[in-house]
């Protein structure tokens, strides 16, 4: 057994037991039980603990490449009772879920990235209900959006006409349909909430909001909010999809904004979609930088970035401090998007003529298939 492997896996795996979408805290006891090949990976099992009396549980961390101390992101434990006859068995088939989890997930990242122009947000919601009209008398008043008539269409059209005609029928006081300069708006009402603790293990991702996971525990339902491009650009596709978040945002009892990435705070939210009021693009509502201690220094990474057609970018271990590092980042990406600029592999990027921070192209740390590396 390569001893320093296998604790770089322990330490691994009680990182993310001490999340607090998991346990909340390291183990009371974790040693390692075993270790397998798969996939041409190693893997090494261990059994843990929650308190020092408590059951033995399982979890698993790999795989790794030869003799490296970097494993490839398959860090997982159901929680479920150790069993020394089964624990092979049971965590090789760990291992093979997470493995179609995250080539899936690659998969729809690149396919987002290759199709960008439409935004999804859910607005979370204490009480099942909202006012519909007072949404759409909202985004009519605070920017001007309201349905515009489709000029497009040939008036010999009949058939496009009749199917126009179904559409409007099928609107009910749970769904609105907005035509506005080029893009499709939509707002569904959903009287249930997000399910399977989706959005409460997004909140426990933001490091800005503490308590965000208790709070969003409590939501009932939700709006769901698209919006898709057809004739604009995924930016102004995006700033469309922050207006008319910032409106419904005005209901009554909402407890927080889900992006697909993490959840935001109400507030938070509505402060920095302030940027539109001076004209500036709200890069801090559409892209998220997430920061998390490494093993050697600190680590940021974007999420939101594929939905404008552009690869996730990361910073790892840096010697930075917090605030630093996500301003870095943040500006970095408000770049990419604003100036349409695509990073490459090999390529440097700086804010100075004598700054030239190299950039690598490969598999994701904290995101889904390949990102961006900048050294920072």
């Amino acid at each position: 057994m390569n001893q320093e492997q296998m604790n770089a896996a322990m330490e691994s795996l009680t990182q993310w037991l001490a999340h607090p979408a998991e346990l909340g805290k390291a183990p009371a006891k974790i040693e390692c039980a075993g270790e397998f090949e798969l996939h041409d990976l190693h893997y090494y099992i261990f059994r843990y603990k929650k308190s020092l009396m408590g059951k033995w549980l399982l979890g698993v961390c790999g795989g790794y490449e030869g003799d490296g101390l970097e494993h490839c992101g398959h860090v997982f434990s159901e929680m479920e009772d150790y069993d020394p006859a089964t624990a092979q068995e049971k965590a090789i088939a760990l291992v093979e879920v997470m493995r179609s989890y995250w080539m899936e997930q690659a998969r729809r990242a690149e396919e987002q990235k290759e199709n960008p122009g439409t935004f999804v947000n859910y607005v979370l919601l204490k009480e099942a209900r909202w006012d519909k009209e007072a949404l759409l008398r909202d985004l009519k008043e605070s920017w001007g959006i309201e349905d515009e008539p489709d000029d497009s269409e040939d008036e010999d059209s009949e058939d496009e006409d009749s199917e126009d005609e179904g559409g409007e029928d099928e609107e009910t006081d749970e769904v609105f349909l907005i035509s506005y300069q080029g893009a499709m708006i939509a707002v569904s009402f959903m009287p249930a909430p997000i399910p399977d603790g989706e959005a409460e293990e997004a909140a426990a991702k933001n490091f800005m909001w503490r308590n965000g996971a208790e709070q969003v525990k409590d939501h009932v339902a939700h709006l769901l909010i698209a919006v898709m491009g057809k004739e604009i650009s995924p930016m102004e596709c995006g700033t469309l999809l922050v207006k008319t978040v910032v409106s419904a945002c005005r209901q009554d009892g909402v407890l927080g904004i889900y992006t697909g990435e993490v959840v935001y705070a109400p507030d938070y939210y509505q402060h920095f979609s302030g940027m539109l009021e001076e004209d500036l693009f709200p890069i801090y509502n559409l892209v998220w930088i997430g920061i998390y201690n490494g093993k050697k220094g600190l680590c940021a990474y974007t999420g939101g970035m594929r939905y404008f057609g552009y690869d996730e970018m990361e910073v790892l271990d840096s010697q930075a401090d917090v605030q630093t590092l996500h301003e870095f980042l943040s500006d970095i990406a408000n770049y990419v998007i604003s100036e349409d600029v695509v990073l490459h592999d090999g390529e440097t990027i700086g804010f100075s003529e004598d700054q030239k921070l190299p950039i690598t192209k490969s598999g994701g740390v904290a995101v889904e298939g390949d990102s961006l590396k900048i050294e920072f």
